[in-house]
Protein backbone atom coordinates (compact mmCIF):
# COMPACT_ATOMS: atom_id res chain seq x y z
CA UNK A 1 0.00 0.00 0.00
CA UNK A 2 1.63 2.96 -1.16
CA UNK A 3 0.80 6.48 1.04
CA UNK A 4 2.73 9.62 2.66
CA UNK A 5 3.45 10.25 5.86
CA UNK A 6 3.95 13.64 7.15
CA UNK A 7 6.81 14.24 10.19
CA UNK A 8 9.30 17.29 10.78
CA UNK A 9 7.41 19.36 8.38
CA UNK A 10 8.11 16.96 5.42
CA UNK A 11 6.90 14.15 3.09
CA UNK A 12 7.73 10.74 3.08
CA UNK A 13 6.79 8.40 0.21
CA UNK A 14 6.24 5.40 1.95
CA UNK A 15 5.08 1.63 0.84
CA UNK A 16 3.25 -0.75 3.52
CA UNK A 17 3.48 -4.30 3.75
CA UNK A 18 1.90 -7.00 6.35
CA UNK A 19 -0.01 -6.29 9.58
CA UNK A 20 0.59 -2.53 10.88
CA UNK A 21 0.10 -3.75 14.60
CA UNK A 22 3.20 -6.34 13.81
CA UNK A 23 6.45 -5.08 15.18
CA UNK A 24 8.21 -2.51 12.74
CA UNK A 25 10.47 -3.11 9.96
CA UNK A 26 12.04 0.37 8.13
CA UNK A 27 13.62 -0.17 4.92
CA UNK A 28 15.38 3.18 3.69
CA UNK A 29 15.77 3.15 -0.24
CA UNK A 30 19.20 4.01 -1.69
CA UNK A 31 17.50 6.45 -2.64
CA UNK A 32 14.44 5.06 -3.43
CA UNK A 33 12.28 2.30 -1.91
CA UNK A 34 12.51 0.36 -5.03
CA UNK A 35 15.91 -0.10 -3.87
CA UNK A 36 14.33 -3.07 -1.36
CA UNK A 37 13.18 -5.97 -3.56
CA UNK A 38 9.13 -6.78 -3.56
CA UNK A 39 9.92 -10.34 -2.62
CA UNK A 40 11.93 -9.42 0.73
CA UNK A 41 9.16 -7.03 1.69
CA UNK A 42 6.90 -9.62 1.23
CA UNK A 43 9.30 -12.32 3.24
CA UNK A 44 9.52 -10.43 5.88
CA UNK A 45 5.58 -9.82 6.40
CA UNK A 46 5.06 -13.07 6.33
CA UNK A 47 7.25 -13.59 8.92
CA UNK A 48 5.23 -11.62 10.88
CA UNK A 49 6.54 -8.14 10.48
CA UNK A 50 5.31 -4.69 9.95
CA UNK A 51 7.41 -3.68 7.04
CA UNK A 52 7.82 -0.19 5.56
CA UNK A 53 9.97 1.33 3.04
CA UNK A 54 10.54 4.95 2.32
CA UNK A 55 12.06 7.45 -0.01
CA UNK A 56 14.94 9.16 1.07
CA UNK A 57 14.43 13.24 0.01
CA UNK A 58 14.90 14.21 -2.85
CA UNK A 59 13.42 11.07 -3.93
CA UNK A 60 10.12 9.48 -5.45
CA UNK A 61 7.49 10.96 -3.62
CA UNK A 62 9.09 12.01 -0.65
CA UNK A 63 9.50 15.87 -0.39
CA UNK A 64 11.88 17.17 -3.37
CA UNK A 65 13.82 20.65 -3.52
CA UNK A 66 16.69 20.40 -5.31
CA UNK A 67 18.37 17.19 -5.65
CA UNK A 68 21.64 18.78 -7.27
CA UNK A 69 22.25 20.90 -4.73
CA UNK A 70 20.92 19.19 -1.90
CA UNK A 71 20.63 21.30 1.76
CA UNK A 72 20.61 18.83 4.13
CA UNK A 73 22.98 16.45 5.34
CA UNK A 74 23.68 12.78 5.71
CA UNK A 75 22.96 13.66 9.51
CA UNK A 76 19.49 14.48 8.45
CA UNK A 77 19.04 12.03 6.59
CA UNK A 78 19.41 9.74 9.73
CA UNK A 79 17.24 11.87 11.67
CA UNK A 80 14.54 11.34 9.31
CA UNK A 81 14.81 7.73 9.94
CA UNK A 82 14.34 7.97 13.56
CA UNK A 83 11.32 10.75 13.35
CA UNK A 84 9.74 8.63 10.40
CA UNK A 85 10.25 5.39 12.50
CA UNK A 86 8.86 7.12 16.25
CA UNK A 87 5.68 8.19 13.66
CA UNK A 88 4.75 4.70 12.28
CA UNK A 89 4.91 2.66 15.44
CA UNK A 90 5.68 3.58 19.30
CA UNK A 91 8.15 0.70 19.64
CA UNK A 92 11.55 0.69 18.78
CA UNK A 93 12.03 -0.21 14.85
CA UNK A 94 14.46 -2.33 13.04
CA UNK A 95 16.05 -0.27 10.79
CA UNK A 96 17.88 -1.19 7.38
CA UNK A 97 19.27 0.60 5.22
CA UNK A 98 20.76 -0.30 1.28
CA UNK A 99 23.72 1.29 -0.11
CA UNK A 100 23.51 5.12 0.54
CA UNK A 101 20.19 4.05 3.27
CA UNK A 102 23.13 1.84 4.86
CA UNK A 103 25.01 4.50 5.47
CA UNK A 104 22.04 6.60 6.82
CA UNK A 105 21.07 3.44 9.06
CA UNK A 106 24.51 3.49 10.31
CA UNK A 107 24.59 6.99 11.97
CA UNK A 108 20.87 6.77 12.59
CA UNK A 109 21.41 3.95 14.84
CA UNK A 110 24.07 5.73 16.51
CA UNK A 111 22.93 8.97 16.68
CA UNK A 112 18.82 7.76 17.83
CA UNK A 113 20.10 4.57 19.74
CA UNK A 114 15.96 4.05 21.30
CA UNK A 115 14.69 4.67 18.39
CA UNK A 116 15.96 1.05 17.24
CA UNK A 117 15.75 -2.51 17.84
CA UNK A 118 17.77 -4.06 15.44
CA UNK A 119 19.82 -2.88 12.36
CA UNK A 120 20.30 -4.29 8.82
CA UNK A 121 23.23 -3.14 6.39
CA UNK A 122 23.05 -4.17 2.99
CA UNK A 123 25.91 -3.37 0.07
CA UNK A 124 27.27 -0.40 2.18
CA UNK A 125 30.37 0.77 3.72
CA UNK A 126 31.58 2.70 6.81
CA UNK A 127 32.33 5.95 4.88
CA UNK A 128 31.50 8.46 3.05
CA UNK A 129 31.64 9.14 -0.70
CA UNK A 130 35.41 10.31 -1.42
CA UNK A 131 38.77 9.14 -0.68
CA UNK A 132 38.63 5.86 1.41
CA UNK A 133 40.10 4.72 4.06
CA UNK A 134 43.60 2.48 3.09
CA UNK A 135 42.58 -0.61 5.12
CA UNK A 136 39.20 -0.49 2.89
CA UNK A 137 39.10 -1.79 -0.88
CA UNK A 138 37.61 1.36 -3.23
CA UNK A 139 35.61 1.26 -6.16
CA UNK A 140 36.96 -0.96 -9.21
CA UNK A 141 38.77 1.65 -10.82
CA UNK A 142 37.91 -0.27 -14.50
CA UNK A 143 34.19 -0.37 -13.78
CA UNK A 144 33.87 2.98 -12.60
CA UNK A 145 35.50 4.24 -15.86
CA UNK A 146 32.79 2.34 -17.74
CA UNK A 147 30.02 3.56 -15.43
CA UNK A 148 31.29 7.25 -15.71
CA UNK A 149 32.16 7.67 -19.31
CA UNK A 150 28.41 7.02 -20.67
CA UNK A 151 26.13 10.22 -22.10
CA UNK A 152 23.21 10.66 -19.79
CA UNK A 153 20.07 9.47 -21.31
CA UNK A 154 16.85 11.95 -22.06
CA UNK A 155 15.52 11.87 -18.88
CA UNK A 156 12.00 12.65 -20.41
CA UNK A 157 12.49 9.19 -22.39
CA UNK A 158 11.14 6.48 -20.23
CA UNK A 159 12.53 3.77 -22.66
CA UNK A 160 15.81 5.64 -22.63
CA UNK A 161 16.00 5.45 -18.89
CA UNK A 162 15.37 2.04 -18.53
CA UNK A 163 17.98 1.30 -21.27
CA UNK A 164 20.29 3.37 -19.19
CA UNK A 165 19.30 1.32 -16.16
CA UNK A 166 19.99 -1.73 -17.26
CA UNK A 167 23.43 -0.93 -18.87
CA UNK A 168 24.62 0.53 -15.54
CA UNK A 169 23.59 -2.91 -13.84
CA UNK A 170 25.13 -4.73 -16.56
CA UNK A 171 28.21 -2.89 -15.19
CA UNK A 172 27.77 -3.31 -11.92
CA UNK A 173 27.36 -7.04 -12.07
CA UNK A 174 23.31 -6.86 -11.20
CA UNK A 175 20.36 -8.07 -13.04
CA UNK A 176 19.88 -5.67 -16.25
CA UNK A 177 16.09 -6.66 -16.61
CA UNK A 178 15.45 -6.27 -13.02
CA UNK A 179 17.11 -2.97 -12.91
CA UNK A 180 15.19 -1.73 -16.29
CA UNK A 181 11.81 -2.92 -14.70
CA UNK A 182 12.75 -0.67 -11.57
CA UNK A 183 14.27 2.25 -13.59
CA UNK A 184 10.89 1.57 -15.05
CA UNK A 185 8.96 1.90 -11.95
CA UNK A 186 10.98 4.95 -11.05
CA UNK A 187 9.88 6.79 -14.08
CA UNK A 188 6.31 6.12 -13.61
CA UNK A 189 6.60 7.58 -10.07
CA UNK A 190 8.67 10.15 -10.10
CA UNK A 191 6.83 13.67 -9.84
CA UNK A 192 6.86 16.28 -13.07
CA UNK A 193 8.92 18.93 -11.42
CA UNK A 194 12.66 18.06 -11.53
CA UNK A 195 12.24 15.04 -12.92
CA UNK A 196 15.94 14.91 -14.75
CA UNK A 197 17.99 15.94 -11.40
CA UNK A 198 15.66 13.76 -9.21
CA UNK A 199 15.52 10.46 -11.71
CA UNK A 200 19.50 11.07 -11.39
CA UNK A 201 19.58 10.53 -7.65
CA UNK A 202 17.23 7.69 -7.38
CA UNK A 203 19.72 6.14 -9.76
CA UNK A 204 22.61 6.67 -7.41
CA UNK A 205 24.35 9.48 -9.86
CA UNK A 206 24.29 12.71 -7.44
CA UNK A 207 24.87 11.35 -4.07
CA UNK A 208 28.34 12.90 -4.01
CA UNK A 209 26.97 16.19 -3.23
CA UNK A 210 25.88 15.47 -0.06
CA UNK A 211 27.69 17.01 3.08
CA UNK A 212 28.66 13.44 4.84
CA UNK A 213 30.82 15.13 7.53
CA UNK A 214 31.98 14.60 9.96
CA UNK A 215 33.40 10.74 10.18
CA UNK A 216 31.17 7.78 12.08
CA UNK A 217 32.84 4.66 11.83
CA UNK A 218 35.11 4.95 14.73
CA UNK A 219 31.79 5.21 16.36
CA UNK A 220 30.66 1.79 15.57
CA UNK A 221 31.56 0.22 18.23
CA UNK A 222 29.39 2.21 20.54
CA UNK A 223 26.32 0.29 18.36
CA UNK A 224 24.79 -2.14 20.45
CA UNK A 225 22.13 -3.62 18.60
CA UNK A 226 21.84 -6.73 16.91
CA UNK A 227 23.11 -5.79 13.64
CA UNK A 228 23.35 -7.98 10.47
CA UNK A 229 25.36 -7.21 7.60
CA UNK A 230 24.61 -8.45 4.11
CA UNK A 231 26.95 -7.90 0.84
CA UNK A 232 26.71 -9.34 -2.70
CA UNK A 233 30.31 -10.99 -2.84
CA UNK A 234 30.42 -9.61 -6.68
CA UNK A 235 30.15 -6.56 -5.60
CA UNK A 236 32.97 -4.00 -7.28
CA UNK A 237 31.63 -0.45 -6.60
CA UNK A 238 31.86 -1.56 -2.45
CA UNK A 239 34.28 -4.63 -2.76
CA UNK A 240 33.01 -7.43 0.09
CA UNK A 241 36.01 -6.30 2.57
CA UNK A 242 33.89 -2.96 3.20
CA UNK A 243 31.05 -5.28 4.56
CA UNK A 244 34.02 -7.47 6.60
CA UNK A 245 35.62 -4.06 8.03
CA UNK A 246 31.72 -3.59 9.32
CA UNK A 247 30.75 -7.13 10.66
CA UNK A 248 33.88 -6.55 12.63
CA UNK A 249 33.95 -3.27 13.91
CA UNK A 250 30.15 -3.59 15.16
CA UNK A 251 30.31 -5.63 18.49
CA UNK A 252 28.53 -9.34 17.67
CA UNK A 253 27.56 -8.46 13.97
CA UNK A 254 26.63 -11.53 11.95
CA UNK A 255 27.88 -10.87 7.97
CA UNK A 256 26.25 -12.85 5.21
CA UNK A 257 27.48 -12.91 2.09
CA UNK A 258 25.15 -13.30 -0.97
CA UNK A 259 27.80 -15.47 -3.68
CA UNK A 260 25.19 -14.34 -6.98
CA UNK A 261 24.87 -10.51 -5.51
CA UNK A 262 26.30 -7.57 -6.50
CA UNK A 263 25.25 -4.10 -5.19
CA UNK A 264 21.18 -5.79 -5.24
CA UNK A 265 20.06 -8.25 -3.36
CA UNK A 266 18.47 -10.60 -6.02
CA UNK A 267 14.87 -11.64 -5.49
CA UNK A 268 16.55 -15.58 -5.41
CA UNK A 269 17.98 -14.26 -2.74
CA UNK A 270 15.18 -12.66 -0.87
CA UNK A 271 13.59 -15.57 1.93
CA UNK A 272 17.15 -16.03 2.98
CA UNK A 273 18.19 -12.72 3.77
CA UNK A 274 14.87 -12.22 5.17
CA UNK A 275 15.39 -15.57 7.42
CA UNK A 276 18.23 -13.73 8.86
CA UNK A 277 16.93 -10.42 9.82
CA UNK A 278 14.04 -11.94 11.21
CA UNK A 279 16.36 -13.79 13.58
CA UNK A 280 17.67 -11.01 14.37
Amino acid sequence: MLRTVETGGLTFGVEHFGDATAPLVLLAGGTTMLSWPDALCEALARGGRHVVRYDLRDSGTSTTVDPDAPAYTLRDLAADAAALARELDDRPAHLAGIGVGGMVAQIAALDHPDAFSALTLAGTRSVAPGPVDEDLPDHDGAMMGQLFSRAMPDWSDRSAVAEFAAERAEILGDDPEAARGTAERIWDRTPSTQPAAQMANQLGMVFAKLDCTPRWRERLPELALPTLVVHGRRNRFFPVGNAEALAREIPGARLLVLDRASTAIPAADADEVAAAMLAL
